[in-house]
Parts: C-alpha cells; sequence; structure tokens
C-alpha cells in the first residue's frame, strides 16, 4: 500500500509540475486562467482564488490548465488568443521545460545520493575472482585501462547512460570505439564487449569521481540530455516497429513500476535512488513527448503558433479546435487500451 502511494505521489507531483508550468508563465504574460487543475474526473476539493478556479480530482492520470480564449475565441484583453505569439509560444512550451527542468533536479539528487561522479574512463577489466585471469573480450580487441570512451557505433557518449544504452542494443558482434588514450583520439573497429565467464556484455568497470559541485552540475546536466536522447531513440524505435503496442506503458503500468522501484533495495537511501531515478526518467519522458506535434498536446499547439507567426493570421479556431478534438479522443482511446493492457499484466 505504501509503494502505491509513493507512486500515485511521484506521478502526481509530475504532472503537478507540468500543469504548474503553463500555469505560472500564462499569469507571468498577464494570461487570465480560468480554471487549475491536478487530476481529472470528479472534483474531491476546489477554492476559488481570484479569477481562478484550483481544483484537485480524484483520478491522478493528468490536469489541465484551463486559460480564457485558450480554444475558442474571446474579446477580453487577458485572454491568450489576445497576446503576442511569442507569449504563447511559452505558456505552450513552458509545462515540458517544467518537466526537463524536475528531471535534471532529480538525476542531481541521485548523484548526491550515490555519492560519486561516474566517469567514461576505463578502470578494470572483468576478472575471474580464483584464477585471476581475464574474462574481458573488449580487453583482448584493444581496449586499455585509462581509455576514456567517446563514441560507440556512431554514436557519442556524454555520460553512461549512453554507454550502457549501447551495449544494451547494438545487436552486431563487434562494435566500432573510439577512444581518447594518452590525450589522442584513437578509433578502434572491431571491439567485442562480452565477459566470458557471465556471457554478457559488461566485461570492464569505468572510474569514479569524487562529488564536486562542478562534476555534479555537469554530470547531472549531460544525464538529462543522455535521457532524453535515450526516449527519443526510443520514440523513433516504435515507430520503425521495433517495439510493439505491447511495449507501451499507461498509468496504471507507471504506478506499477514505481511501486516496483520503491521497493527495490535493502536501505533507505537505495530505495529513494531507485525511485528518484525512474522519477526523472519518467518526467523527461513526459516533457519531450508532450513536444510532439501531436493534436491535443503542446507539440501540436507549438506548431499551429509557429503557423500562424509565418502566415501572420491565425488558423481558424474552429479548425484547430476540431483537429485537437480528433487527436484527443484517439489518445484517450489509446490510454484506455493502454491502461486494460496494464491491468490484465498485473493480474497475471
Amino acid at each position: 500500500m505504501i509503494t502505491v502511494l509513493v507512486a500515485l505521489l511521484v506521478f502526481g507531483v509530475i504532472i503537478a509540475l507540468h500543469e504548474f508550468g503553463h500555469f505560472i508563465v500564462a499569469k507571468l504574460c498577464g494570461i487570465k486562467v480560468n480554471q487549475f487543475a491536478i487530476g481529472m474526473g470528479p472534483v474531491l476539493l476546489k477554492k476559488q482564488k481570484g479569477e481562478t478556479e484550483y481544483s484537485l480530482r480524484l483520478f491522478p492520470i493528468g490536469g489541465f490548465c484551463a486559460m480564457e480564449g485558450e480554444d475558442e475565441g474571446s474579446e477580453d484583453p487577458k485572454a491568450f488568443n489576445r497576446k503576442p505569439v511569442w507569449k504563447r509560444m511559452l505558456v505552450v512550451v513552458a509545462g515540458a521545460t517544467m518537466n526537463l527542468i524536475l528531471g535534471f533536479v532529480l538525476i542531481l539528487c541521485t548523484t548526491l545520493l550515490y555519492g560519486d561522479v561516474i566517469q567514461l574512463r576505463v578502470a578494470d577489466f572483468t576478472k575471474n575472482e580464483e584464477t585471476g585471469q581475464s574474462t574481458s573480450s573488449s580487453e583482448s580487441s584493444g581496449l586499455q585501462v585509462g581509455d576514456e570512451l567517446i563514441s560507440i557505433e556512431g554514436m557519442h557518449l556524454f555520460t553512461d547512460t549512453d554507454l550502457f544504452y549501447q551495449l544494451q542494443t547494438v545487436t552486431s558482434d563487434t562494435m566500432e570505439v573510439v577512444v581518447r588514450r594518452n590525450g589522442e583520439k584513437i578509433t578502434l573497429p572491431d571491439v567485442k564487449f562480452y565477459n566470458t565467464e557471465t556471457k554478457g556484455r559488461q566485461d570492464f568497470y569505468v572510474t569514479a569521481q569524487k562529488l564536486t559541485i562542478g562534476n555534479v552540475l555537469s554530470y547531472s546536466f549531460l544525464n538529462t540530455i543522455s535521457t532524453g536522447r535515450l526516449i527519443w531513440l526510443s520514440l523513433l524505435d516504435l515507430c520503425k516497429g521495433k517495439y510493439g503496442f505491447q511495449d507501451l506503458s499507461g498509468p496504471v503500468g507507471i504506478v506499477s513500476t514505481i511501486g516496483e522501484a520503491a521497493s527495490y533495495g535493502e536501505s533507505f537511501i537505495q530505495h529513494l535512488s531507485s525511485v528518484l531515478s525512474l522519477a526523472s526518467f519518467i518526467t523527461i519522458n513526459v516533457g519531450i513527448f508532450n513536444l510532439l506535434p501531436i493534436p491535443a498536446l503542446d507539440g501540436a499547439r507549438l506548431v499551429f503558433l509557429l503557423i500562424e507567426g509565418i502566415r501572420r493570421k491565425p488558423v481558424s479556431p474552429e479548425k484547430e479546435g476540431m483537429i485537437h478534438f480528433a487527436g484527443m479522443a484517439l489518445l484517450f482511446l489509446v490510454m484506455v487500451a493502454v491502461t486494460i493492457q496494464d491491468i490484465f499484466n498485473l493480474a497475471k
């Protein structure tokens, strides 16, 4: 029960900050916000303060920031549609921006909890504990202790997130690896990552540095980029058919996964680190997904604003509204289908 509450809290915070991004930027731009809600469905609590009604709703699977003149025409000088295009763009991207900022903060917190910063420099290779003999194929392929890993199969490595992603997803037996050795870039054309003892690809260890303000901020920023790129690559793989519908997960599945993360490890620090790490991935995912040009999402609204900025004339509110409505209906159907799948998987 506690893990479910933790999961709902994490999910709720991610959504709340997304909507708060829209809300606070709208207020700063002088736009009237009629409603600000966390959750969807029946109202649990609500309060009118000034021009805005604030509410907490039953289902923690969404939220909204309803602005005057957002989806229909309005003559109110504080209406969304009466503001300059650039202000409306700021409001539209503010939600996703808050998700990305939250992701950075969570990664920073996780790094502090781990107590060190992982570097992409080879520290040693795996060995058999009894004989001391190397079990590393990458060592015999030309990789050396002290090599700084720069790229694998053409993908630049920002952090260990990129490193492990490539090791897990590249299907070829050997990979082209670029390293920095003694200050020079060297290309190793056929490196095989394989631990002959564990049969896995992790056949080397990387170094770790003690925490400093500089390396914590740098690592957290770069790992936010790495996580975002990983999510983007996964979306492309989904479009290419590498992943199917069965690989998607909705709110129920996400809550379940967060609950599992909350129970991972033995100490409180391990539990917390696991939850924060997963939460950072989810919030960055939410931010990137919302910027996709899919009707009803922020990305599609941004496209319409770009069109308006170029044409110097807005798209008909009725036409835009119909497109967003169709997109919302489609997303709702997908969410229902994914939720049913999540429930079915939990019942197994």
